[in-house]
């Protein structure tokens, strides 16, 4: 399976409205067909943070690879 990339991951959460909040994301996600890799790194996200943007999703995604 190939590391998920903030293209991938962006591309299964497409249509989100921001701000979101971590649960929000993987719900879509999943919806979205992502498979677990992405999943199981949205769930890495800390629980109380709220995304303002996609940068800032692959802001915080980044900073816990």
């Amino acid at each position: 399976m190939a590391k998920a990339n903030p293209v991938s991951i962006q591309k299964h959460l497409k249509g989100v409205d921001y701000p979101a909040d971590k649960q929000v994301l993987i719900n879509h996600a999943k919806q979205q067909g992502a498979d677990r890799e992405i999943i199981s790194l949205l769930e890495k996200l800390p629980d109380n943070d709220q995304f303002e943007s996609p940068t800032d999703l692959n802001k915080a995604l980044g900073e816990i690879e």
